[in-house]
Order: structure tokens, then C-alpha cells, then sequence
């Protein structure tokens, strides 16, 4: 069993930045691919940025490249989601997501998942 605690979350004005933290615990294996994904009220929860091995390999969504940065510390099994240039249609309830063995931005390819932690973005 993994288990996932995010934090970093927030209320951030839009332009503004926030990080994300995810940390991992368990049986995990750092050569599999940990990701981000993100549920705002009303919409079904969708991909924002996923990482394999090292974290050398990255996938965004087409709406946060650019903008957001995934890394991966294995020394502490811990992924990270740089936010810049936040825009209100950002916020959401983030997750963090573990256990595919490839990178991937489908949901049901994932095993485990953090509590999630909500990022509001104001105009």
C-alpha cells in the first residue's frame, strides 16, 4: 500500500505562483510514473503533468504547459508542481497520483491517491 500527502495549497491572486507538494510512503518504486491531476466544482477530475523515473520525462496538458513545472526528488520520494502565471479557471482541487507504470494522463491507470488540497486563484 502507498500513501500520498500533498500540501502547498492555497489562495493565490491570478498571476501569482504556488508549488505543490507531494510525498510518498510505502511500497513504492521510484521508477514508476507519479502525476498530477485536478477536479474543479461541476467537472470530472482531469490531467495536469505527469513524471517517470528520475522525473528527466515529463507530459503536461495542453492548458498548463508552459505555465507548470513537474520535478521528482527520489531522495525524498517526493514530487513537486511549480505553478506560474495562475489563472482563476486553475482552481481546483489538486491530486497527487501514483502507480502507473508509464506515464499517463488517464485516471483509471493510476492506483493511488493523496487527499488532495485545494488551489484558489483569484481575478
Amino acid at each position: 500500500q502507498v500513501q500520498l500527502v500533498e500540501s502547498g495549497g492555497g489562495l493565490v491572486q491570478a498571476g501569482g505562483s504556488l508549488r505543490l507538494s507531494c510525498t510518498a510512503s510505502g511500497r513504492t518504486f521510484s521508477g514508476n510514473a507519479m502525476g498530477w491531476f485536478r477536479q474543479a466544482p461541476g467537472k470530472e477530475r482531469e490531467f495536469v503533468a505527469a513524471t517517470r523515473g528520475s522525473g528527466a520525462i515529463t507530459y503536461y496538458a495542453d492548458s498548463v504547459k508552459g505555465r507548470f513545472t513537474i520535478s521528482r526528488d527520489n531522495t525524498k520520494n517526493t514530487v513537486y508542481l511549480q505553478m506560474n502565471s495562475l489563472k482563476p479557471e486553475d482552481t481546483a482541487v489538486y491530486y497527487c497520483a501514483s502507480g502507473a507504470t508509464i506515464i499517463s494522463r488517464e485516471v483509471s491507470r493510476y492506483d493511488y491517491w493523496g487527499q488532495g488540497t485545494q488551489v484558489t486563484v483569484s481575478s
